[in-house]
């Protein structure tokens, strides 16, 4: 209580009156300091806890690992299975669905309840789940989970109440889908079968009823066997026995005959007069050898008999080819008539359906489309049309057309950038569809009343962006171009290409946009860098090319001294950059190796560009000694300054992208001059002498990576004794080091190997694909300096992975691909946490001996007493451990902005916030040329470093307040047209927005607020004071991922994202926690790679490799999601049976009906053994809700559902009402009718 009580003195004595946001919240709030303020700062905080839930919203792209298919003929919506267990349900465009079986077992079938709004579902756990989708998030009604027996085939009849169910050991049982109990009426395999069969028929591969009886059922086993029970006198019509197995059967609409498709390619065509053997066996791709024989086929795996009316029929299936030709396409073939089609797919096909025009399978099928549903694509395939074209695929099916390796997301765009970015991608589309209507058009969807313009970008490993319209929860391609067009292609055999053994360099890892001013940034995975903007005009250009050396000396052994003696910045004004090398391909030492060149190389001639995104700057970085450039860890870019921002594991570069010119290119230890806050000694000489030439093993042994995170002076202190050696730890200290040390430290080694990783890694090594440990940081990049090292075993030194100059992986990473889990427990090994690291970042990690190596970071108490006003001294004491010299820091994030350099500074100057890996924030000040010629002429002129700031963990974000709370936006250039012709009377100027004295001073004149996040904390600062006025220790066990300042409920908030898959706000600017959800408990690193906050309280990330996900932490989103989402089921009248004629009638041409309530009810079949299956009721029901919600808010929300309920049910009594009356005044009229035609008739004249 003495010490708060004396907080609170430092800050009332210090300002007169004034208050800091309510420090006295206590422990709810960020932790107030006792650092002095200068003014009185009352910022009105409106943010509470109930402003925020989270929840998804809707899921975009191609199901993952796709397994079943459905169609509801009616409703025209269609559902598809996936082996995770989750279910999409499409309909028209908007109409986007997606369920999640929690078991998470793959869906094997899906079955429509035809115009009934349901949907029945069967598991590869063995359980059946009927959906209600009259609602808009579909719920489950009830589940019956089978215990003796598995699941292999289900059918339901139209508009029956009854579900067959075959099963693994051959026998089919009836399942009540009203109240999905289990019928006592069972066909047993052995008596289906004769009983003089001595084998088993094997499992139920089909069943389906007669089209002419709906008392017959067709049952067929893999084996080959077909039987036609009847299920009113309970014994088989008719056995049929076929050499070859059967994958599928499918009746003729008169159910006279059927066909089946076998696993020797061929199909076979059975009369039900003559059942002995087939009157017709073709193999449609078979050919006849010379010695006579068939050649061998594969399996058909599916076919459809669908009749039509005007034409021959359509015999449809998938698979058949012949063994003759390896590597062939999988293909659907088409057989109409004499004519026989084969469409070839460029995924295997997972399943296909036949679009009919009627629901009813003894009427005359009239086929329209064929639905095909591939691993990675769905299309339709329009059969009205003799060429078969496919139909243009409204849904946005493509985001993995080349795997996902980031992602952007901006809400609250300008409204005019989605129409020009559609009208540009609109002339790029494909031709050649089907001029038809997208055949599922079902339910219902209205843009919503909260809708706002969002775009999303995903960048691809084959260098291509695309950008899609996000508004309204829906997502729709709006335009796409490709970076590796700036670039030549390698020619095999030159040593470029021969050299760079990557499959996709043009990968992008990350990008920037700026919506306001249309320029657009890609950082690739070659460490390049790509400036475009955008024209609506075609053009011939010139695309400039800055190479740049970013690379740390080995040999540069920096000590306090040298320091001292050097400072790292001379006086304002007289700064020069670093000259760039030429890049020159035949520079290089006389042993081959290769320097001063770039990974790629840019087209050097003039180049026609379209209209959109074209090309103006690329900057690379150039190989050095024969080591590649570290991968780019950030970017930032101002179009209001002209400059352009980038870091890596190196160091920092500044460039003028107006003026094409490089401003500033440092190591990151020069940024800090003498205020560096750490103490960097020479590595040990014993060290130096350790030398190899390979790739080491990754070890699992602690010690042979036991490396220390650098701390904040609040850290707990350990003996270097300890500190070497984590055996002799006592198990709460190990466990607490544990808890304050960062992964990102082990991105930082100081070793230099014979080459560097240029990409992301797609595929999993088999050494990392069981590795537990620490969450992994993905917001540090590798160094390398020095030499590699392996520790010198009884064994020797290890052989070396791969040869020197290459990359230790071979395929360009993308987020999509990545699928090793992050556990978070702070307990395990370290080992494993550098694999994690590895397979994050795609970097290659070299073990060294840890007996050599202690780097362990020690503040002594002047340092930390210092670090408040911002003073680091260094100790030259040789008994403290220190951060070894060679130890890169790693630059984390970048930030242009009008801030305070000094505490000096009356106004605010454009400045660059730098945040790097190891928790220093450093503020680079910069004079720019106001008026346009002199920017256009005049260099910029960076100051020297300003403030250094202190955080635990790698610096994550920044962001900028006022001093009422508000958030201040970088200033930025309005958008200009750089191709349109130009008035010589009116020249066109540069408009900028926010970025003149007078505005700054206006808005920024009495200070700002600066808001740092890192890994592990928050803080926020007051400018120029540079006082900490709160910080806040976001998590102790796990780490930061992802941090933004967005707006959310007509304030802004600071949104985290934890790598043990918890979500949080803070209030800002006092920190207060609002929201703490444990959204993702296991966290892998496709989701560290993509996920992304926004304004609005929205956030995506890649689920899957193929589908994004989208969600929303505001609570009035969450409740207009109702309003947002569409309609599953709209109210369609089923429409009736066609009426075959007298004749057809008279001769037993009308199908059979029959009571499947008297066969399989319980009065006559009994019940089913209790043991067999198991009942379990749903959630989706009123029962399953009242247990789920309570309070007013529940009783309201029960209330609610059941008045619409109520509503909907009276609706539906009304039309049937009406259709009664309809159908009996028909009735009546025609009795009427009949009665005037035969009143005068005699007996015998009837």
């Amino acid at each position: 209580m003495k010490k708060f009580r004396k907080v609170l003195d430092g800050l009332t004595t210090s300002s007169p009156g004034g208050t800091i946001g309510s420090p006295s919240c206590g422990s709810a709030a960020g932790t107030p300091t006792s650092a002095p303020t200068p003014k009185e700062i009352d910022v009105q905080e409106t943010l509470v806890s109930e402003n925020f839930q989270l929840c998804k919203t809707v899921r975009h792209g191609f199901p993952y690992q796709p397994t079943a298919l459905a169609f509801d003929p009616v409703q025209k919506i269609l559902a598809i299975g996936s082996r995770t267990g989750g279910v999409r349900i499409l309909g028209r465009p908007g109409v986007d669905c997606y369920c999640q079986h929690e078991s998470g077992a793959a869906v094997l079938q899906l079955q429509f309840l035809i115009n009934e709004g349901a949907l029945v579902t069967a598991c590869a756990d063995d359980t059946l789940h009927l959906w209600n989708l009259r609602q808009r998030r579909p719920a489950i009604l009830h589940s019956l989970k089978f215990n003796r027996e598995r699941v292999t085939f289900c059918h339901l009849p139209f508009q029956s109440k009854w579900l067959y169910v075959g099963t693994e050991r051959g026998n089919t049982h009836m399942v009540n889908i009203e109240s999905f109990i289990l019928s006592g009426y069972v066909i047993m395999w052995n008596k289906a079968i004769e009983l003089a069969t001595k084998t088993h028929p094997g499992p139920v591969v089909h069943l389906s009823d007669s089209p002419k009886d709906e008392g017959k059922l067709l049952i067929g086993f893999e084996s080959g066997t077909v039987v036609q029970w009847d299920l009113r006198c309970k014994k088989a019509d008719f056995r049929i026995y076929y050499d070859e197995a059967i994958h599928s059967v499918s009746w003729h609409h008169e159910g006279k005959q059927f066909m089946c498709s076998h696993s020797d390619g061929s199909l076979t065509m059975w009369n039900l007069r003559n059942t002995t053997k087939p009157f017709q066996v073709t193999y449609p791709h078979g050919k006849i050898q010379r010695d006579g024989r068939k050649e061998s086929c594969k399996p058909i795996l599916k076919v459809e008999y669908k009749t039509s009316r005007s034409s021959e029929p359509f015999i449809v299936f998938s698979g058949g080819l012949s063994y003759d030709k390896a590597g062939r396409r999988p293909t659907l073939t088409i057989m109409h008539g004499k004519a026989i089609t084969v469409l070839e797919m460029d995924y295997p096909i997972v399943e296909f359906m036949v679009l009919c025009e009627t629901p009813y399978n003894n009427e005359v099928q009239e086929p329209s489309a064929v639905v095909v549903l591939l691993e990675k694509d769905l299309i339709v395939v329009d059969l009205t049309q003799s060429n078969f074209p496919v139909f243009e695929n409204p849904y946005p099916m493509d985001v993995h057309e080349s795997p996902v390796t980031c992602t952007a997301y901006f809400a609250d765009c300008p409204p005019d950038i989605i129409p020009i970015l559609y009208s540009i991608g609109a002339k790029h589309k494909k031709t050649g569809y089907s001029q038809k209507e997208w055949p599922i058009s079902g339910g219902t969807w209205t843009l919503g009343s909260q809708t706002y313009p969002e775009v999303i970008i995903t960048g691809h490993a084959d260098g291509s962006i695309k950008f899609w319209d996000a508004s309204a929860i829906t997502l729709q391609m709006l335009y796409k171009f490709k970076t590796s067009k700036v670039f030549e292609k390698p020619k095999p055999g030159e040593g470029r290409a021969a050299d760079l053994v990557e499959e996709d360099p043009f990968a992008v890892q990350m990008v920037s946009w700026c919506p306001q001013s249309r320029i657009f940034c890609v950082v690739g995975i070659s460490a390049h860098i790509i400036l475009y903007r955008f024209s609506k005009y075609d053009a011939n250009t010139q695309i400039v090319c800055l190479d740049i050396r970013l690379q740390c000396e080995s040999d540069d052994v920096i000590t306090p001294s040298e320091n001292e003696n050097n400072p790292c910045f001379p006086e304002p004004g007289s700064h020069s950059p670093q000259a760039p090398h030429p890049a020159s391909p035949s520079s290089g030492t006389p042993e081959g190796v290769k320097d001063s060149i770039p990974c790629l190389k840019v087209k050097d001639r003039v180049v026609r560009v379209p209209p959109g995104y074209q090309a103006e700057l690329v900057i690379q970085l150039l190989w050095v000694d024969g080591e590649p450039p570290q991968q780019i860890s950030t970017l930032d870019i101002n179009s209001a300054y002209g400059l352009l921002a980038f870091g890596n594991c190196n160091g920092l570069a500044i460039v003028d992208y107006l003026q094409k010119t490089i401003l500033l290119c440092m190591s990151t230890l020069d940024l800090y001059g003498a205020s560096d806050p750490y103490q960097r000694l020479t590595r040990s000489p014993r060290r130096n002498r350790q030398s190899t030439s390979g790739l080491t093993e990754l070890s699992d042994n602690q010690q042979s990576i036991d490396m220390e995170r650098s701390k904040s002076p609040t850290s707990v202190q350990y003996p270097t004794s300890l500190h070497n050696d984590p055996r002799v730890l006592p198990e709460p200290v190990a466990s607490l080091r544990a808890s304050h040390c960062s992964p990102v430290f082990y991105l930082l080694d100081n070793v230099k190997g014979p080459g560097r990783k240029l990409s992301l890694p797609t595929d999993l090594k088999t050494d990392l694909d069981h590795v537990n440990g620490h969450c992994t940081s993905p917001t540090s990049q590798p160094c390398s300096a020095g030499k590699p090292r392996v520790p010198m075993g009884p064994e020797g030194p290890r052989l070396t992975r791969r040869g020197p100059g290459r990359p230790p992986f071979r395929k360009a990473q993308s987020a999509a691909c990545m699928e090793i889990s992050l556990p978070v427990s702070h307990t395990e090994g370290y080992a494993s946490r550098r694999a994690m690291l590895q397979q994050l970042h795609g970097v290659s990690m070299y073990s060294h001996d840890e007996h050599h190596s202690s780097s362990a970071y020690c503040w002594n108490e002047k340092a930390a007493a210092e670090s408040r006003e911002n003073s680091f001294s260094r100790s030259r004491s040789s008994s403290v451990s220190s951060i070894d010299r060679d130890t890169k820091e790693a630059i984390t994030t970048l930030q242009f902005g009008e801030s305070y350099g000094r505490k000096s500074d009356a106004l605010p100057t454009p400045c660059l916030w730098v945040g790097t890996s190891l928790g220093v924030v450093v503020l680079i000040p910069m004079s720019i040329p106001t008026d346009q010629e002199e920017r256009m002429e005049e260099a910029v002129t960076i100051g020297p470093c300003g403030t250094v700031l202190m955080l635990k963990g790698s610096v994550l974000r920044f962001g900028f307040l006022d001093c009422m709370g508000a958030v201040i936006q970088s200033p930025y250039e309005a958008w200009r047209d750089p191709n349109a012709s130009e008035d010589p009377d009116r020249p066109r100027r540069r408009k900028l927005v926010n970025f003149s004295p007078s505005s700054s001073q206006d808005t920024c004149g009495d200070g700002h607020l600066a808001v740092v996040c890192s890994e592990k904390q928050a803080k926020v600062i007051l400018m120029p004071s540079q006082s900490c006025l709160f910080v806040h220790n976001i998590t102790e066990s796990s780490f930061v991922l992802r941090a933004d300042v967005v707006s959310a409920c007509n304030s802004v908030c600071l949104a985290c994202f934890c790598a043990n898959g918890h979500v949080m706000t803070l209030s800002l600017p006092s920190l207060r926690p609002l929201m703490d959800v444990n959204y993702l408990p296991l966290t892998d690193m496709r989701i560290a790679r993509t996920f992304c906050f926004t304004n609005g309280g929205q956030a995506l990330y890649l689920s899957s490799p193929t589908e994004i996900q989208r969600i929303t932490y505001s609570q009035e989103m969450c409740d207009n999601l109702q309003e947002m989402l569409g309609e599953l089921f709209t109210p369609i009248e089923t429409p009736e049976a066609q009426n075959r004629g007298f004749l057809k009638g008279f001769f037993g041409g009308n199908a059979n009906t029959v009571d499947r309530e008297e066969l399989f009810g319980e009065a006559s079949a009994g019940k089913a053994s209790r043991s067999l299956a198991q009942h379990i009721p749903g959630q989706g029901g009123m029962e399953g809700m009242k247990v789920a919600a309570g309070g007013v808010v529940g009783d309201l929300a029960r209330a609610r559902i059941a008045l619409d309920e109520r509503g909907q049910r009276l609706g539906e009594l009304e039309d049937r009402t009406a259709l009664m009356m309809t159908s009996a005044e028909s009735f009546s009229k025609h009795a009427h009718e009949l009665m005037l035609k035969c009143k005068d008739k005699k007996w015998y004249q009837l």
